[in-house]
């Protein structure tokens, strides 16, 4: 402590200065010329200052770096160690994940392994605890998680309170086992999900201690949840991207902005390789005419704040030099990526090469983590939907959206059947925890797959085997090489397998590299426009959402079609 405050009043030199930088101040809303000293990974101060090792930034900007504040990992495919690699040269530098993912696969065991996975990074990863495993009991997934559980890790220094209370059901009508879950939490922060809660029993749900929504996709939430003092978290991934519509009219607002934080919550990797991460936020942003200052705090001091990291956000003594070095602010493009004072990307190269082996090295096996399918082969009868006459309940498939509208139309049937086409496809869900053999199946609309089928083991929140088609034969061998190869995700067309992706942790990630799923996800998605899908809609992402019964309007599970509405399962006709 002596050296770093005589460090403070220039009576040491620093490890490290910038000089010559133009820093941003996000207390008082202004860039500041000047240089910025680092001891030990920590800020000293801004102002001008001497350094072992000087370094001239001859004018370049100098923020925070960024934090995702909501993000599920299991979403990339691939493990935290190789995340963390992807998305740290966007100047991502540290990342609230919520693993429920794999907890509705392996439970405790689950968490434990992201944990370990995510140990010694040179990203700050740091996990809410899933609330909602099962994310209703309205489906069947691989392990329960109670109150009593989540307490065992509540403490761990990493975890920083409660994920995404889904249930809101259970929060509005007093559910003890709901509510044991949001006292686990004590002070620390709980995160929520509520699209199309409002009134009084948003009042309601604000008022049980949740804090934050990421779910919001319309500026009258947005408005209403802000005025409340929750934290709306903008949305910018794969399947669900909300940053347009919410920040494009937020701008005509003139409100504050400090409630308001970035999220990705899921989004592909070849879609971050693509587009960027958080930073990808931040310049939609800009675009749209959040002020740039405003910007950078909502993709760090705000969400820092947020989720109480007391050194993370800012660039202030005492701070962790995490820090992004950039030529403009408008482009938000980090040539420089620092974490702990130490350079991690320079020119979007990294100083430290990662090698598979590194990967492999982290790769460890943890009880329930692998071979996680275990159902039985099916056959063509148990994709059978008996209908009285053509008139059925479909799910609407809502473009560039989860969302899905309740529609009754009348389907095309064969023999008392419905008989999928292009337009009206099938879809099915089979239990792959607990060989109970239960499964559900619906009529969906406008995934337009044709010719083929889909299936996968990413099925959110459950994970159970999910599966799209227009006839039954490759619906069939889709769902059995699945099980065959213990998780991933299985294209047929004509009898064939044409391309598929293996997922051995948990039936969700790989250990490969992301660079080559990416390449593996490159050569699925190709296939898939074979197969005329939907070209507005991101076939895997969209298809693992179509199991989840928190997301308006129709849902199918393992138990069977659900109105979400209702919160209950439905018939499926009329």
């Amino acid at each position: 402590m002596k050296r770093y405050l005589d460090v403070c009043r220039k009576l040491q030199k620093a490890d490290l200065v910038l000089k010559h930088a133009k820093i941003l101040n996000v207390f008082t809303k202004e860039w500041i010329e000047g240089d910025l000293a680092i001891c030990d990974g920590r800020i000293i101060g801004m102002g001008s200052y001497s350094g072992e090792v000087e370094q001239d930034l001859k004018g370049k900007y100098i923020v925070p770096g960024f934090i995702d504040s909501h993000i599920h990992i299991e979403s990339s495919m691939i493990s935290p160690y190789a995340f963390s690699h992807t998305v740290l040269p966007f100047g991502t530098t540290t990342l609230i994940a919520d693993p429920h993912e794999i907890a509705n696969v392996s439970g405790l065991n689950g968490i434990h392994y992201m944990l370990k996975e995510s140990e010694n990074l040179s990203v700050s990863l740091y996990y809410m605890l899933p609330s909602c495993v099962p994310a209703t009991p309205m489906e069947s997934s691989g392990a329960i998680l109670e109150a009593e559980d989540l307490q065992t890790l509540m403490d761990h220094p990493r975890i920083l309170g409660l994920g995404e209370m889904m249930n809101f059901p259970g929060v509005l009508f007093g559910d003890p086992n709901v509510h044991a879950k949001l006292k686990v939490a004590g002070d620390k922060v709980i995160d929520g999900h509520a699209p199309g809660l409002k009134g009084d029993d948003l009042v309601a749900y604000a008022f049980s201690g949740i804090q934050t929504d990421h779910e919001c996709s319309e500026i009258e939430e947005v408005l209403e949840r802000l005025r409340l003092g929750m934290t709306v978290q903008i949305r910018k991934g794969s399947a669900a991207n909300n940053l347009h519509a919410i920040v494009s009219e937020l701008v005509k607002t003139h409100l504050p902005l400090d409630n308001c934080v970035f999220c990705t919550d899921d989004k592909h990797i070849e879609h971050i390789f693509k587009d960027g991460h958080i930073n990808s936020n931040i310049r939609e942003s800009i675009a749209l005419g959040i002020d740039p200052i405003e910007a950078y705090c909502m993709a760090s001091y705000y969400p820092a704040r947020v989720y109480q990291l007391k050194k993370k956000g800012a660039l202030a003594p005492g701070y962790d030099a995490d820090l992004i070095v950039m030529n403009d602010i408008e482009s938000a493009a980090p040539t420089h990526v620092m974490t702990n004072g130490k350079w991690q990307y320079i020119q979007g190269q990294p100083v430290e090469i990662s090698t598979a082996s590194n990967l492999e090295r982290r790769y460890e096996e943890i009880p329930g983590i692998f071979n996680s399918v275990n159902c039985d082969p099916i056959t063509a009868n148990d994709l059978d939907i008996p209908l009285e006459g053509n008139e059925a309940y479909v799910m609407g498939l809502i473009d560039f959206q989860i969302l899905t509208k309740k529609l009754v139309c009348q389907v095309p049937t064969s023999d008392g059947k419905f008989q999928a086409d292009h337009t009206y496809s099938k879809l099915a869900v089979f239990e792959r925890h607990h060989r109970t053999g239960q499964k559900g199946l619906a009529i969906i609309k406008n995934f337009n797959i044709y010719n083929g089928a889909i299936a996968q083991t990413i099925a959110h929140d459950s994970h159970n085997i999910v599966c799209v088609g227009d006839n039954d034969q490759d619906m069939v061998l889709a769902v059995n090489t699945l099980i065959e190869k213990q998780g991933g995700i299985v294209i047929v067309s004509n009898g064939k397998v044409i391309e598929h992706l293996n997922l051995p942790i948990a039936g969700l990630m790989s250990h490969l590299s992301a660079e080559q799923v990416t390449h593996k996800l490159s050569d699925l998605l190709e296939v898939a426009k074979t197969l005329e899908i939907n070209s507005n809609i991101d076939p895997f992402l969209t298809l693992a959402f179509m199991a989840l019964p928190v997301i308006p309007e129709l849902k199918l599970t393992d138990r069977g079609l659900f109105d979400v509405s209702t919160f209950k399962h439905i018939g499926i006709q009329p």
